[in-house]
């Protein structure tokens, strides 16, 4: 049976591009600004546009993924499709690290922003840029609101949801438009003693792409791919939701970086730009402006996109356990559906878990979005390849969606993911690398039980990930001191090393793909599996 048939394909493009909008505008935009000029100064411009360049090319593979697999969790399957349950079980790993993270960041995020109320016990929630003890058990409470707005269904938060979207829009327009014409010093872009333009040079821009939050910010593109067979017309709605979402959401973007660059006052930059350091940057900018209604606004914002990206991740990374979980690499407890209700509850009491966890050792959304942005890179990584390789092993398969320039899209996608994850630096790049893998033994468990069948084959098709991974830990540790390297390396040559191994690692990878029986096997069996599961549009 195909799942196509249980979908209503109502979804209009226009519809799917707000979708796809509505999710990547959350915290990102509240604390991007800030962080990447504290890392690049005003070429945090330039960041901005290759970030976007970047997750445009990423997302135009899984645009394609999307269409021809429409079903719930998918961005943790796609890879097993093509290469088998290794490459399937580390993708999906690092795809839900990269998802289930922004649910603690983005209570985080609410709470920081409250730390500038005008209340001493508001000014004790953060300290020395990090959560306090008060802190970290109001960001905890405010996830516990998260997964109780989705314990008994998704649509009591859905419901409101289209309100939040349009409030999502209006308040970063509000936020560019009071901050230029209150106080705005076209002098910030080019301070000579702050180093100019670019004071901390080209790798601090490509650094600030890595870990300043950008990856994370435009993270939410996911959406119109997750939601592809509820499309019209997938073939022409897809990608115009996609590459519509990211273009409006990065003219957003450049405009907050740049009001937020033209509304800091000379006292504010005495330091220099790495020492400007504010708590919640745009509430704080306001108030200094005089400004007290957009800083009212603002605090109000700070708790309302945050809490609804939060809302909905909390939904979506109980789709993608519940997916491992078909998977056959998590226990079996975490495929059941509430009967009444339709959600995976025992998934979400995982995720729970693991958000308080996240929540605990990274105690600031600056140090979060780092973590987030990186792991967000590696569980990208296997799109681009996964939809090249399916189009040599499959090329009968039936596409919605077939973009005529993927031959070319698909290698410039990994090559530039594989470069933001080495522009990371070292140690930063090793520590997700560990994070992402640390799981395996969960994943050799469940081949032991099931006495290893179809490993070597498997095993086989995931060689240049095995590879690919400690390769890209060593150039990040001995490359240029830039990044944070031993320095072997010179700066410039790292960059073309780095790029030339990730396209021969992406040729290897794309031949590597085979025709998985689990392709025909979890088509065949999807729309009765996901029966009774509701739908994540919002």
């Amino acid at each position: 049976m195909d799942n196509n048939q249980s979908l209503m394909r109502n979804i209009g493009p226009f519809a799917l591009m707000l979708t796809g909008l509505g999710s990547i505008i959350g915290s990102g935009w509240l604390f991007g600004a800030w962080k990447a000029a504290k890392i690049a100064g005003p070429a945090a411009l330039f960041a901005w546009l290759i970030g976007a360049v970047v997750i445009l090319a990423i997302a135009l593979t899984y645009a394609e993924l999307g269409a021809m697999f429409p079903e719930s969790g998918g961005m943790v399957r796609y890879s097993r499709y093509s290469h088998g349950s290794l490459v399937g079980f580390i993708a999906a790993w690092a795809n839900w690290i990269a998802i289930v993270s922004v649910i603690p960041i983005e209570a985080e995020a609410s709470i920081q922003y409250m730390s500038t109320w005008p209340y001493d016990w508001a000014h004790a929630l953060f300290v020395d840029g990090t959560l306090t003890t008060s802190g970290l058990v109001l960001s905890a409470l405010l996830v516990i609101v998260y997964f109780m707005l989705n314990y008994w269904g998704v649509k009591l938060f859905a419901r409101a949801n289209t309100a939040i979207t349009l409030f999502k829009f209006a308040i970063p327009a509000l936020t560019i438009a009071g901050l230029i014409i209150a106080g705005f010093h076209p002098g910030n872009f080019n301070i000579a003693e702050h180093g100019g333009f670019a004071p901390n040079g080209m790798s601090a821009v490509l650094t600030a792409v890595a870990t300043s939050g950008i990856v994370f910010a435009f993270n939410g593109f996911q959406s119109p791919v997750n939601l592809a067979g509820e499309a019209r017309d997938p073939g022409r709605s897809i990608p115009f939701a996609v590459v519509g979402s990211i273009l409006l959401a990065t003219v957003i973007y450049l405009l907050l970086q740049v009001a937020y660059i033209g509304a800091l006052s000379p006292e504010q930059l005495a330091g220099g730009w790495h020492m400007v350091s504010f708590s919640s940057p745009f509430a704080e900018l306001a108030i200094a402006l005089g400004l007290n209604w957009l800083a009212i606004v603002l605090y109000f914002d700070a708790f309302l996109s945050p809490s609804g990206t939060g809302t909905t991740y909390m939904a979506t990374t109980s789709r993608m356990i519940y997916a491992m979980e078909r998977n056959r690499t998590l226990p079996a407890i975490f495929g059941r559906v509430h009967p009444l209700y339709g959600v995976p509850r025992q998934a979400m009491w995982f995720n729970l878990a693991i958000s308080f966890i996240f929540m605990f050792f990274f105690r600031g959304w600056d140090s979060l979005a780092a973590v987030i942005s990186v792991a967000t890179v590696i569980s990208y990584l296997t799109g681009p390849i996964s939809v090249m390789s399916l189009r040599r092993s499959a090329p009968e398969m039936h596409r919605p969606l077939r973009l005529p320039g993927l031959p070319l899209i698909a290698p410039f996608a990994f090559v530039c993911a594989s470069l933001i994850l080495y522009w990371a630096r070292w140690p930063l790049t090793g520590q997700i690398i560990v994070l992402v893998v640390v799981a395996l033994p969960v994943y050799f468990y469940y081949q032991a039980k099931d006495k290893w069948q179809g490993f070597g084959r498997d095993l086989k098709a995931s060689w240049w990930l095995i590879g690919y991974l400690p390769c890209m830990a060593l150039c990040s540790y001995i490359g240029s001191k830039e990044f944070g390297g031993l320095g072997l390396l010179p700066y410039g040559w790292d960059m073309v090393i780095v790029a030339v191994l990730s396209l021969a690692f992406y040729q290897w990878g794309v031949k590597a793909g085979w025709r998985t029986p689990y392709l025909s096997e979890e088509r065949e069996n999807d729309a009765a599996s996901m029966e009774g599961m509701p739908t994540l549009s919002h």
